[in-house]
Parts: structure tokens; C-alpha cells; sequence
């Protein structure tokens, strides 16, 4: 196409081309969807769910091939060996990949509410104090339902949030 066009026979080289209009998606570049408080739900089923998968096809199988006793008491050995279990998978999978499977799986993550990157203090402080607060009193876990950032117990003291990631949709026209 020329950059050259004709008006009443005469050129026009300083003439707009007409542009052409793309359907693409209205993303906003900065900014998240927060994650509400059912989704929030249903990712921590899935990481009950998986925590006790590994409890079972891990440690259980130990103990018994030790013939240790399980026990029932808070301070028996397995009792323990499973609360480091399920402190370290939200610890570790917090830091290293801003979400654990169940919040994948949904497609949410855990970011700082100011932008931060979230260091060691951080996800100690979210995922041991927080959920040790919000566990022992599990109705806190519904404050996330109310806080105007969905923000849990464990969120506010950690200044964290869970939000919604974001996927840009892509649309390929065919070619003719």
C-alpha cells in the first residue's frame, strides 16, 4: 500500500492511513482481581486434601514399618511429624511459588499488599502464626468474606492478600 494517497486528483501524502481495529480483551496493565473467600475455600480442601495424601502414603507407611506407636496425644511423634508436614508445604510452597497446588489449581496467588516481594518474615509470619491463629479459632477464616481487600486474620498480620492471576486471553483470526 502506498503512503501516498489522492484527494480530487491531487496527493496526500500527509493523510491518516485508516487503522485497523483489533478485538483483543480489555486487560488492565497493573492491578489484580482479588480472590473472595469461596475460592479461597475450596483451594485450602484441595491442600487438606493433598497434605493428607502425602501424610498417608509418607509418614503412616514409616511408623508402621518402625512399628512406632502413632499415638493420640498432641505430643506423640506422628502428631508432630504431621504438623511439621503441613506447616512446611504452606511455608515452602508460599515462598517459592507464591501459591500451594490447591491455589493453583484455582488459579489465585498470594502477593504483598503493597507490591512487596514476599520474603522469609512474610510467609513465617502468614503461614505459621497466621494459620496457627486462624486454626485454632477457625471461624476467623471468614474474614475474608468481609475485609474490603479479602484479606484473612493470617493476611493482615503478614500485609498479604490472595489474588486472582492473570491470564491474558489471546484470539487468533482465521486466515481466509
Amino acid at each position: 500500500m502506498s503512503d501516498v494517497y489522492e484527494q480530487d486528483g491531487v496527493p496526500f501524502p500527509e493523510r491518516e492511513q485508516p487503522k485497523e481495529e483489533r478485538l483483543e480483551p480489555v486487560i488492565p496493565a497493573k492491578g489484580f482481581f482479588l480472590a473472595g473467600f469461596w475460592i479461597r475455600f475450596w483451594a485450602y480442601i484441595i491442600d487438606l486434601i493433598v497434605i493428607g495424601s502425602v501424610t498417608r502414603l509418607l509418614v503412616t507407611p514409616v511408623f508402621k514399618l518402625l512399628d512406632i506407636p502413632m499415638g493420640s496425644s498432641m505430643f506423640a511423634p506422628y502428631t508432630i511429624l504431621t504438623t511439621i508436614v503441613f506447616y512446611a508445604y504452606f511455608v515452602l510452597m508460599t515462598k517459592f511459588f507464591h501459591q500451594t497446588l490447591g491455589k493453583m489449581v484455582f488459579g489465585v496467588k498470594v502477593v504483598g499488599i503493597k507490591g512487596q516481594k514476599l520474603d522469609w518474615g512474610t510467609v513465617l509470619f502468614r503461614e505459621l502464626i497466621g494459620r496457627f491463629i486462624t486454626g485454632t479459632f477457625f471461624l476467623l477464616y471468614a474474614v475474608v468474606a468481609f475485609t474490603t481487600k479479602k484479606q484473612g486474620i493470617h493476611d493482615l498480620f503478614a500485609d498479604t492478600t490472595v489474588v486472582q492471576e492473570k491470564r491474558k486471553m489471546e484470539f487468533t483470526p482465521a486466515q481466509i
